[in-house]
């Protein structure tokens, strides 16, 4: 039993989820949008295997609290996500550390997470930089373990490729805080032309593991 809880421990505690992290300025654009996205995408693929992944957003600059910006919302919805009940955050090192994999909309935000946490570098990524790293590799091939353990050794893979792809200008999703809801329309398609190939891969591993587990 806990001294704390007064609880008696499970034999088998849940794991620790994979966690990835969206950051971008104010948290309520970008970064949200790819969370709520990302949060429905893997729910409708994985179902309760989804559980396995939990997304978090933050911002650089973040209106803390704030709901997402309502043009972005309106962008989500035609998606297929949910904006219900979002709320931004500051980002902060200790996110940046417990982070299995951070992806960043710019090349600046980039280097304000490796600011907060440097040792989070072989985890961070560009969304655009992770979508055109995503490869054909068979699910065998990264690791084994768990699910959260082949996840894991994927973000590795995806590092020690990284140098055969340079960051460019053109991987940046620019902000569009400010400007018209066509512009947050076409910034919603960028990020999620890029996030779908990334998740499809995140939840090919979780689908495989499964699928192993329930067959040993």
């Amino acid at each position: 039993m806990s001294p704390q809880t007064g609880r008696v421990p499970s034999e088998h505690p849940s794991p620790r989820p994979f966690t990835v992290l969206f950051v971008c300025t104010g948290n309520v654009c970008r970064s949200a949008l790819a969370e709520q996205l990302g949060r429905a995408y893997l729910d409708d693929t994985l179902g309760a295997e989804a559980a396995t992944v939990r997304l978090l957003s933050a911002g650089t600059q973040a209106v803390a609290g704030a709901g997402m910006h309502p043009d972005t919302g309106l962008v989500l919805r035609g998606l297929g996500g949910d904006p219900a009940g979002f709320r931004a955050q500051q980002l902060h090192g200790e996110l940046a550390a417990e982070a299995d994999l951070v992806l960043v909309m710019t090349r600046r935000h980039r280097d304000a997470v490796l600011g907060l946490e440097p040792r989070a570098l072989t985890r961070t990524f560009l969304l655009r930089e992770a979508a055109g790293l995503v490869g054909g590799r068979d699910p065998g091939e990264v690791g084994s373990g768990g699910a959260v353990d082949q996840l894991r050794a994927w973000v590795a893979a995806m590092a020690a490729a990284r140098g055969r792809r340079a960051t460019r200008r053109a991987d940046d999703i620019p902000d569009p805080i400010g400007r018209s809801i066509e512009v947050h329309q076409e910034v919603g398609e960028q990020i999620s032309g890029a996030l779908v190939p990334v998740l499809a891969r995140i939840a090919e591993l979780v689908a495989t593991e499964a699928v192993g587990a329930s067959g040993a």
